[in-house]
């Protein structure tokens, strides 16, 4: 098999029956789809055999999360690249041929992904197509200073339309895990994904990797796919916030060092701490207690899973960590932000 795409389901029946149908209609004869299954209790398995007879099915037998899921199912699969592509996604034809082709021509590229567009429920019950990037990864992302996530079109909670503004192929430190492509021999080599994030963030850091190994991470936007987002866990769970925190401070200190330096890493570290305990007060001081207390619960799995974070090696060299506080310059350029960072990243190139 040539390439693999690898849906990992938990509790999305609903989802696996809007949307793998086009999945399936969509690839071409050398790519097979496989449903990996995390445990679900709603009847996806049962669903999948009924409707769904010649899709491969991997059942996991409990939910693994993000990470462990994928990694045990990647493992039972031979194939020359992998597809992480979640079940709330809806692609067009021909979303799949850019991305595989762009990795055949660029031997230096470990990882690439589409542009990432939103997708929203619709009053006929169906799903609605929009023309603006969604959250979860939008034309590709960076990280800022104190290793807060940002995209080419998504700062913060702010998203922007899509207006051709990022048409061309760029490197950037991370894609999307709604939707990623990557070779399996890098796979094989990062040792897939950190076991210890279970979810959030986990992508940012296999990406991140995969800069520090020598390779490229691409986004090749001729192929574009729609994300609905929150399958699994709300936007604003408090559960998905803990676990934010705490990979976000995982990631650094793994990451950080190989990148800027020992000495640099850990003054930036101290200084994440004290920006996430300023965020810690305001959501108690707006009457957010479980966001307050998920915080601590983040920082406490951090410190209980830090001591057996090894470091990662690598050249350095990683153009898409930006020396810039994308927090401060949202707050202060409101919807001029976009303006701003095309201006200053975008343009240069």
């Amino acid at each position: 098999m040539r390439t693999a795409v690898v849906i990992l389901n938990w509790n999305t029946e609903g989802l696996l029956r809007a949307f793998l149908p086009g999945l399936l209609g969509s690839c071409p004869a050398d790519a097979q789809v496989v449903v990996a299954d995390n445990g679900s209790t709603d009847g996806s398995l049962q669903m999948l055999a009924s409707e769904f007879p010649g899709v491969r099915v991997i059942p996991l037998g409990q939910n693994y999360g993000f990470t462990g899921g994928y990694n045990r199912a990647l493992a039972q699969i031979e194939a020359e690249y992998f597809v992480l592509i979640n079940s709330d996604i809806d692609v067009s034809p021909g979303w799949l041929e850019p991305l595989v082709e762009y990795m055949d021509a660029h031997p230096e590229c470990g990882v690439c992904g589409p542009k990432l567009h939103a997708l929203v429920p619709s009053a006929d019950g169906g799903y609605s197509r929009l023309n603006r990037f969604e959250y979860a990864g939008a034309a590709g992302g960076y990280l800022d200073f104190f290793g807060f996530p940002f995209c080419r079109g998504r700062v913060m909670n702010r998203v922007a339309e899509d207006v051709g503004q990022y048409d061309s192929v760029r490197n950037v430190l991370w894609v999307t895990g709604a939707c990623l492509v990557t070779r399996s021999s890098l796979w094989r080599e990062l040792g897939g994904l950190d076991n210890r994030f279970f979810a959030h963030m986990e992508e940012i850091d296999y990406c991140w990797r995969a800069c520090l190994s020598g390779r490229t991470v691409t986004v090749v936007p001729d192929s574009c796919v729609w994300h609905l987002g929150g399958g699994t866990l709300a936007p604003d769970s408090p559960f998905k916030l803990e676990l934010n925190y705490r990979n976000n401070l995982l990631m650094l200190r793994k990451n950080l060092p190989a990148t800027v330096g020992r000495f640099r890493s850990r003054v930036i570290i101290c200084l994440r701490y004290v920006l996430d305990w300023m965020s810690a007060v305001v959501y108690l001081l707006t009457g957010k207690v479980p966001y307050w207390r998920a915080v601590g619960r983040g920082h406490k799995g951090y410190r209980q899973l830090k001591g057996d974070v090894p470091a990662s090696v690598g050249t350095g060299q990683v153009g898409g960590y930006k020396k810039i506080c994308v927090i401060l310059q949202s707050l202060l350029r409101g919807a001029g932000i976009f303006r701003y960072l095309d201006r200053r990243y975008e343009d240069s190139h």
